[in-house]
């Protein structure tokens, strides 16, 4: 049965999702995670709605959904294990470094890849599965015959994103925010960038970067459902608990194949598409606002509005410019109809409303708050509760003790069995006789209690007598019992602890090398005596462009290249985000890995702390840096310069597949100071070369030759958040 794997960035979401009937919930700890600016967890906190979901037989996920620094490795590990101990599902995880830790020391608990791993074909499915992990979560860029395809070829449980924000990046593979200030996306920091406004080469404005969110429907979830995919994922940590509420019971009627008008749309909405299920569309992308406005209920002529949705009494409403500049505001407290006195609670489509206090300049008017949709939510959020299904036994033989006993499957699929005996001794019956229907009543009547009985055998004697109070005590007493012996299986206990030992390091001689991107690039760098040259590839490896991928190149920028690279020495690019020395060893166990190029995320004090490793490691020492790599052709140019409010400018570039790459105009360059290079203790300097002319090429040679280049350490300096 396919599950909702719902969001919870505090209690009061947390409840939400457990109401509306979420199976599985993913949360963060305070501090860690891909959404750390969300409210998120406390310890404490973390361990109440663990107990809180097991009675309801639902599963609880942390994500630790970040690259990490082995400080942060360690630092961890005494609050990982609390939960682990307390009964902890499963961990979600982008640094493979990090699972390979976790792993070691917390053997039975389930490791799900994050999305944030970028796993777009069958193959690193397959790696991961074979790694050890459960499930994985795939990229929101896969097309429905891509997720088919990679269904059609691993056995690890696939979890797919059909709701709320759409990151134009490729998760995992987006450094704006990290380059710009410092604020790392691969670190949970993002301070969305993605949502600002562009200025193009034309002086046209607008967000040319924001893309609607993602919301499928009845059909994408049927299709979804007919090859076999486990879970859907509902994205929303920093969103209210009605909208989790709202989006889960959505997809839970959906899944049990109702179809049912949504009402996502009313609760939080910057427009909305179907993201890339049926194929890569830059219809996603709304140009005109960034953020939540609501829905779009007309336009507005003098103070008249005919209306494009149904409003009542109540509802919110906001005057929009026809910039979608926000002019105004407020409730409605009145509803007046063209040419009617009637006095009326709400109004219909195709009607025509009198609206009073237009803003001047005013065009569209949109519903900022559905009134009649989140009073039922919040009705619905009082009264709902989810139940755990038991079976129950109940045993009745004249002349002896009555007595029940009740069975529980855990979420790990261990039985929990409960038996209680009464006190008092079954009689023959004076007058009217207990049935077998009559125990069945009593016994169903849980209450309060966090179950349900789903099924209820019954053994008694015929013609006997017993008391409804003798009933009712024996299931309230088992079901307390059953209740902590539920919560009680899911403990646990941590094994002694693993950490990589330490290897020694020395200084070395550090090889210049130099990445690539056209052949007159190459011919300049021949020029310069730098023998060590890659060709670069391609980030993302999808599983409908597998064909793309060069796998005989020794210079590896996914995880599919590395797999199944042809090279004995492989080096593998900065994108795979290395940041510790477990991820360096990880990787050293594949074959004809040799080398890794450090994430330029990391300050040369972090790239010092990781110390030795088996493999040689190489930073990047020059790059146009790569601020995103997105799967649409973004602007519809080949080519096209972009600029922020702030004034950085980027360069946009379509590549030979239809991907966008966006590159930052002042490049990185530490090469003036190679002398600091060689106490960081790596082996290999890389320049790379993007979309530079052999003319720059040859000039940024040269100065690196006279020491003159214009330093620019980026984040090798200031580090991230």
């Amino acid at each position: 049965m396919m599950k909702i794997v719902a969001p919870a960035g505090n209690m009061e979401r947390f409840y939400a999702a457990v109401k509306a009937g979420a199976q599985e919930i993913y949360m963060g700890l305070k501090g860690f995670g891909a959404r750390r600016n969300a409210e998120n967890f406390t310890l404490e906190e973390y361990k109440e709605a663990l107990d809180y979901a097991h009675k309801r037989g639902v599963r609880i996920f942390l994500t630790l959904n970040t690259i990490m620094m082995e400080k942060e490795m360690e630092f961890l590990y005494e609050n990982v294990k609390v939960l682990y101990e307390h009964g902890l599902d499963a961990i979600i995880i982008q640094d493979l470094g990090y699972f390979r830790y976790l792993k070691e020391n917390f053997p039975e608990i389930e490791f799900h890849g994050s999305t944030q791993m970028t796993v777009g074909n069958h193959v690193e499915a397959e790696y991961l599965r074979k790694l050890g992990f459960k499930r994985v979560v795939l990229p929101r860029e896969m097309t429905f015959e891509e997720i088919k395809k990679i269904r059609e070829n691993t056995s690890i449980e696939l979890e797919i994103f059909v709701s709320g924000a759409l990151c134009i990046c490729y998760s995992g593979n987006c450094y704006m925010s990290s380059f710009i200030g410092s604020r790392s996306g691969n670190r949970g920091m993002c301070a969305q960038p993605c949502r600002k406004e562009y200025t193009d080469s034309t002086g046209k404005k607008g967000y040319l970067l924001s893309p609607k969110d993602q919301l499928y429907g009845y059909d994408e979830i049927q299709k979804l459902k007919s090859i076999g995919i486990e879970s859907i994922k509902v994205e929303g940590r920093m969103k209210d608990p009605n909208y989790v509420f709202e989006t889960v019971g959505y997809y839970k009627n959906l899944i049990d194949g109702k179809k049912v008008q949504e009402n996502v749309s009313e609760i939080f909405n910057r427009g909305y598409s179907k993201g890339y299920f049926n194929g890569a569309d830059n219809r996603i992308i709304n140009k005109n606002y960034s953020y939540n406005l609501g829905k779009e209920i007309g336009i507005v002529f003098g103070k008249e509005l005919k209306l494009k949705d149904r409003v009542v009494l109540g509802d919110g409403i906001i005057y929009l410019s026809k910039d979608f500049e926000k002019l105004g505001g407020g409730y409605l407290n009145k509803i007046e109809i063209k040419n009617s006195r009637d006095k009326r609670k709400s109004a219909e489509v195709g009607e025509t409303i009198i609206l009073k206090d237009v803003p001047r300049g005013s065009k569209y008017v949109f519903k900022s708050f559905a009134k009649e949709i989140n009073d039922n939510i919040e009705l619905k959020l009082k009264k709902q509760d989810q139940k755990f299904g038991i079976k129950a036994k109940f045993f009745a033989e004249l002349g002896k003790n009555p007595y029940i006993v009740l069975e529980a499957l855990n979420n790990n699929g261990k039985k929990i069995i409960v038996e209680k005996v009464g006190d008092t001794i079954i009689e023959k019956a004076s007058k009217k006789a207990v049935t077998s229907q009559d125990i069945k009543d009593k016994l169903m009547e849980t209450g309060d209690s966090t179950f349900v009985l789903n099924e209820v055998e019954t053994y008694i004697s015929e013609g006997i007598f017993l008391p409804v109070s003798v009933i009712k005590s024996l299931r309230r007493d088992a079901l307390v019992e059953l209740e902590e012996k539920l919560v009680e299986s899911y403990r646990r206990k941590a094994g002694v602890r693993y950490q990589l030992p330490k290897l020694s390091e020395e200084k070395r001689d550090v090889v210049i090398s130099a990445i690539v991107s056209t052949a007159s690039q190459r011919k300049v760098v021949e020029e310069f005596g730098i023998e060590k040259i890659y060709n670069r590839g391609f980030d993302i490896a999808r599983e409908g462009a597998l064909n793309e991928q060069d796998l005989n190149s020794n210079l590896a920028s996914n995880l599919y290249q590395v797999l199944e690279n042809k090279s004995d020495k492989i080096t593998v690019n900065w994108n795979l985000n290395i940041s510790n020395r477990y991820t360096v060893e990880e990787l050293g166990k594949i074959k004809g890995v040799e080398t890794v190029i450090l994430s330029p995320e990391l300050s040369f004090e972090r790239i010092k702390e990781i110390g030795g490793t088996s493999l040689k490691k190489a930073i990047l020492g020059y790059s146009r840096l790569k601020g995103m790599y997105i799967e649409i052709d973004i602007l519809g140019k080949n080519r096209e310069k972009i600029t922020n409010v702030e004034g950085d400018s980027f360069t946009v570039v379509q590549n030979r597949i239809g991907n966008s790459e966006i590159f930052f105009e002042k490049p990185l360059n530490i090469l003036n100071d190679m002398k600091k290079l060689s106490d960081l203790f790596i082996d290999e300097v890389v320049l790379e070369f993007t979309i530079e002319t052999p003319d720059e090429v040859r000039e940024i040679l040269q100065g690196m030759r006279d020491r003159n280049g214009v330093y620019r350490a980026y984040n090798y300096e200031r580090g991230v958040y």
